[in-house]
């Protein structure tokens, strides 16, 4: 069965031949693992940065609960003496 447009490309997972120098070859997916490697490493750091600023937030946004419920009572108190 063929579909138009569709040409018979090998699926996932299947090696694509290569026509160039086999050392040539090695040393490209050498780079690319090395960069693979690199984005993965920027990635780890940059999540456990994402999970210290959740953490400081949750910390500030505490504080803030905080001093709201401060407030709060400092303006029942005030208003009461009235």
């Amino acid at each position: 069965m063929s579909f138009i447009g569709f040409d018979d490309s090998p699926g996932w997972g299947v090696p694509v031949p290569t026509t160039g120098d086999i050392i040539k070859d090695a040393i490209r997916k050498d780079q690319l693992v090395k960069e693979i490697v690199g984005a993965q490493e920027d990635l780890r750091a940059l999540q456990a940065r994402v999970k210290a600023v959740e953490a400081d937030i949750e910390k500030l946004t505490s504080g803030n609960e905080t001093l709201q419920m401060y407030i709060d009572n400092l303006t029942l108190q005030m208003a009461k003496r009235r």
